[in-house]
């Protein structure tokens, strides 16, 4: 059982990362919201719907929605949940190389704290 829970990690790391990453790629193309009435609101959610990079991080966040159930079913969660953090690191990775954001020393360095943590939990 060792071997599938950190398969799991695993999957749902990818799976989230992916996921926000398209989610964020494709919202940036969706655009702001400029005003809040209900035409404006259903004209965003019909574009959403028409996205295929929201779509597909949907698609993304929701396998590992499901990877993480499975993993509930046979971890703690006091390991399930930090073990996943390292999803953040990958999106840092992501946010910088993909996404082309400005990534400071600062969340390098708590990204690499992160990374750290989920280290400890092979202990």
């Amino acid at each position: 059982m060792i071997g599938m829970r950190w398969v799991l990690v695993g999957i749902i790391a990818c799976c989230n990362t992916v996921g926000d990453v398209l989610n964020t790629a494709g919202m940036k193309r969706q655009g702001e919201l400029e005003e809040f009435s209900p035409r404006a609101v259903g004209r965003m959610v019909w574009g959403i719907f028409r996205n295929p990079l929201v779509m597909g991080g949907i698609a993304a966040l929701a396998v590992s929605f499901f990877a993480l159930l499975s993993l509930l079913s046979i971890a703690n969660v006091s390991f399930a949940v930090p073990a996943t953090a390292i999803s953040y690191v990958l999106e840092t990775f992501l946010a910088r190389h993909v996404l082309k954001e400005d990534v400071g020393r600062r969340r390098w360095a708590a990204a690499t704290l992160v990374a750290c943590g989920v280290a400890l939990l092979q202990w």
